[in-house]
């Protein structure tokens, strides 16, 4: 049998989070929630959300940290380096 969660209970990780929230909408869409538990999974779904913005928003500042200490520039274009070639190729004639 599966146990309830309570409604600031911690997913396991992101895709948990993810999977439950999906089941919950669903379950809204099918309108055979019951009304008795309608503000629960509406509280529910509302922390997992939020859950999964901060994780994102974590991810987010290790991986600009990560690349800060890398040294490399964020703001790198592919198409800047192909104009300076050409640039240099003008200055060659």
């Amino acid at each position: 049998m599966a146990t309830k969660k309570t409604a600031t209970e911690e997913p396991s990780g992101y895709a948990e989070a993810m999977r439950e929230v999906e089941t919950i909408l669903g379950e809204l869409d099918s309108n055979n929630v019951d009304v008795d538990v309608l503000a629960t999974k509406v509280q529910r779904a509302s922390y997992l959300i939020s859950w999964c913005k901060d994780r994102i928003a974590s991810a987010q500042l290790t991986v600009d940290t990560l690349v800060a200490d890398l040294g490399v520039d964020e703001e790198y274009d592919e198409d800047d380096e192909d104009e300076d070639d050409f640039e240099d190729d003008e200055d060659d004639e």
